[in-house]
């Protein structure tokens, strides 16, 4: 059986994270967003996909690929849509509790999902600002670029709660660990 090699922009399903297209072929993986999940890395080897559109592979990979990466910014910025985040298996249904050190107060007991959602909403709100901040008209360049590096700070700083996502493309990342 010949391998199918998609391109990118095209449009595939998968099994478990639906409808996505695809916005960068790698040597072993492509690069696929899920509207639904967000974006996740797939072997070329995985066989269940069902295909909707298929693209011819292209050798200038790298424009559409950041075309793709403009859209998804535009969206959003200018939309109410935010991709899906899930919570890692073993925390659904759990809590958190936080126990004072002074033994006179009572414990705190929090639901794991709402604290996991609190936590989502701070990721895509430090997204905005980084989208506002890019975009001002008054902002000097210098000025940019030192926001940027403290919003980068702030993202190293909840990386602890990289535990809770279910998948690794949706974790925090700060300054060590930047994947550019």
């Amino acid at each position: 059986m010949e391998e199918t090699v998609f391109g990118i922009g095209s449009r595939i399903k998968h099994p478990e994270f639906g409808e996505g297209v695809v916005i960068q072929v790698k040597p072993a993986t492509y690069l696929v967003t899920f509207m639904q999940n967000g974006i996740r890395e797939i072997s070329r080897n995985y066989e269940k996909f069902e295909v909707i559109d298929l693209a011819d592979p292209d050798n200038d990979l790298v424009s559409l690929a950041d075309i793709e990466q403009l859209m998804i910014g535009v969206l959003r910025k200018f939309s109410d849509i935010h991709e899906r985040v899930e919570i890692g298996h073993k925390w659904a249904g759990g809590s958190l509790i936080m126990k004072p050190g002074d033994t006179s107060l009572k414990s705190k007991e929090v639901p794991i999902d709402i604290f996991f959602n609190k936590i989502v909403m701070l990721r895509d709100r430090l997204r905005v600002l980084e989208q506002r901040i890019n975009a001002h008209e008054k902002l000097t360049d210098d000025d940019k670029v030192n926001m940027q590096q403290y919003i980068t700070r702030c993202y190293g700083s909840l990386t602890t709660f990289n535990v809770l996502f279910k998948y690794g493309t949706d974790h925090f990342v700060g300054e060590k660990g930047s994947r550019e």
